[in-house]
């Protein structure tokens, strides 16, 4: 927990300070080592939030690209259930950044929960992760150049998207290191769709950032564009799906056709036609050189 309330105030852990939980009221000891960054813990193995899992600083350098009011929020459901979001925008948008493995049941009860919900994924937690994401990349289908979108031929073997390729939210994978100073972009992945095939596109980070931080502006580009260009993708593959089942139709329906013209033919009918393409073959054999003998028929004289 990155924040805590001291005399009332929203504070940050240093080192031998003691606050109070902002939601249950508990005492929080702060951690300030130097090996984990500092942060606040409740006394004890007591939390006050079941979802909420340790901070990295891959966590809290994201959690710092956005204002300090927003992070940390506490999302209190219709029927009362509590939970702490990582961060929470004025539009009513609730970002979680994931970096440890989640299970899927649990995704769906905070998806289900949140409702506007975002993940960014830690794509660096596991060392094979980035292998098997850049060798699906090399072996996807290029749907358009710009914005760039891949169609996944083989989604099954990226562990990545078997675990968050999602029907109901947003997800984005980062692949950027904490210390590094470029800027990696973000991968999106495209909603699942029943019957459909996996897509996903590059999002620039400072754009996202950006966005998010805009009242609405998010919203309406998951809207307007994102969700619009998924439609037509999945609308052209359909088409093209049920193009290529009627080609597979037609081509059965024709060799059926085929079959049934040559059951109906007269058996003499094809007896000659079986003889006559004995007859062609044998007539494209190369002849053999005979050398002709003369040989006296008839009987001798007496």
């Amino acid at each position: 927990m990155k924040y805590a309330l001291i005399n009332g105030k929203k504070t940050e852990a240093t080192k031998g300070a003691k606050g109070l939980c902002r939601y249950c009221g508990s005492e929080l000891i702060a951690k300030c080592g130097e090996i984990k960054i500092n942060h606040w813990a409740h006394k004890g193995k007591r939390h006050c939030d079941p979802w909420w899992e340790n901070e990295t600083e891959w966590h809290r350098s994201w959690k710092n690209q956005f204002p300090a009011a927003w992070q940390e929020v506490r999302h209190e459901a219709e029927d009362g259930e509590v939970h702490i979001a990582d961060v929470k925008t004025e539009s009513g948008w609730v970002i979680e950044f994931q970096h440890s493995f989640l299970n899927p049941e649990e995704r769906r009860k905070r998806n289900a929960f949140y409702r506007k919900i975002v993940w960014v994924v830690d794509g660096l937690r596991r060392s094979t992760d980035i292998k098997q994401f850049q060798k699906m990349l090399d072996e996807s289908r290029l749907v358009y150049k710009a914005p760039l979108i891949l169609q996944v031929r083989f989604p099954e073997d990226c562990r990545l998207l078997r675990e968050w390729h999602d029907e109901s939210a947003f997800v984005f994978i980062d692949f950027k290191e904490v210390q590094a100073s470029e800027q990696v972009p973000l991968w999106f992945l495209f909603l699942k769709v029943e019957d459909s095939g996996t897509y996903i596109g590059q999002f620039s980070r400072t754009e996202f950032i950006k966005l998010l931080s805009n009242n609405n502006e998010f919203g309406e580009l998951l809207k307007n564009i994102i969700k619009s260009i998924h439609e037509i993708l999945v609308k052209n593959e359909r088409t093209i799906r049920s193009q290529r089942q009627n080609q597979l139709k037609q081509q059965a329906l024709y060799s059926q056709a085929l079959r049934y013209r040559s059951s109906r033919q007269p058996r003499s009918y094809r007896r000659k036609s079986s003889a006559s393409k004995q007859w062609i073959n044998k007539r494209q054999k190369p002849r053999r050189s005979k050398q002709r003998t003369s040989k006296r028929r008839g009987r001798g004289r007496f």
